[in-house]
């Protein structure tokens, strides 16, 4: 983000004295509308007029989500293997970037948008969204998960104990879980500790109040808030 003072300076070739004398004496618009602060913020999805001229057209935000099948790895560029974005077919597809990411074996809800504020209110662990997984384990869940998952376990390698999750049992081995962060294959290495359970299946079905559509198939993707929006940014 800028100053709405200081981006008319770049964009006109204005002081920044001849700048804000523009925004005060009401000659500026954001967004078709009147702006006097000269020191409010602007983005690139910002649309700027200066009396009759457009100095900058607002970027459309664009934010999807997608049900990533095991096997693609959740980045924009891999050398191996394919990736989320080979699934995409959008016109800002250059632009996108990851709002929360799944391992290459997983499955699930992934976000992407091409506006980082938008991507970083579900993803800064500052925010304790909540992201839920339904989870397949190779053998019964020990009696004691619940307690060992609300307590958190002790990650020596990073020298911090997770913070306190749920786990909600479905079935000798399979059980829903909802994390509050997202540290390196954390469900994975939180259900090594009970006793070395291995997971046979990990697959994400919310972060935060975004659901995966049970219409949505395999490999397929949607516009958050209709097809090219518009997005609910949820700030």
């Amino acid at each position: 983000m800028a100053r709405l003072d200081r981006t008319l300076t770049r964009l006109a070739g204005l002081s920044n004295a001849e700048a804000r004398r523009l925004v005060v004496g009401g000659h500026v618009r954001l967004n078709r509308s009147l702006a006097r602060d000269p020191s409010c913020p602007v983005s690139r999805f910002d649309t700027i007029v200066c009396r009759t001229q457009t100095l900058q057209e607002g970027m459309t935000r664009v934010a999807i989500m997608l049900h990533k099948p095991p096997g693609w790895v959740s980045a924009t560029v891999d050398d191996q293997h394919p990736t989320v974005l080979d699934l995409i077919d959008h016109p800002a597809k250059a632009s996108l970037h990851l709002a929360g990411r799944l391992d290459r074996s997983a499955s699930g809800l992934v976000l992407l948008t091409n506006d980082g504020r938008w991507a970083e209110r579900w993803t800064h662990p500052s925010r304790a969204v909540p992201k839920v997984y339904l989870v397949e384990t190779t053998s019964p869940i020990p009696d004691d998960a619940e307690q060992q998952f609300g307590a958190g376990f002790w990650f020596a390698a990073e020298g911090v104990r997770t913070r306190p999750a749920v786990l909600e049992r479905l079935g000798p081995c399979s059980a829903r879980v909802t994390i509050i962060e997202g540290r390196w294959h954390q469900i994975k290495r939180m259900f090594h500790r009970l006793a070395g359970t291995r997971l046979a299946s990990l697959h994400r079905e919310r972060i935060g109040p975004f659901s995966l559509p049970v219409d949505l198939a395999p490999g397929r993707w949607r516009a958050v808030g209709g097809p090219y929006g518009p997005v609910e940014l949820g700030l």
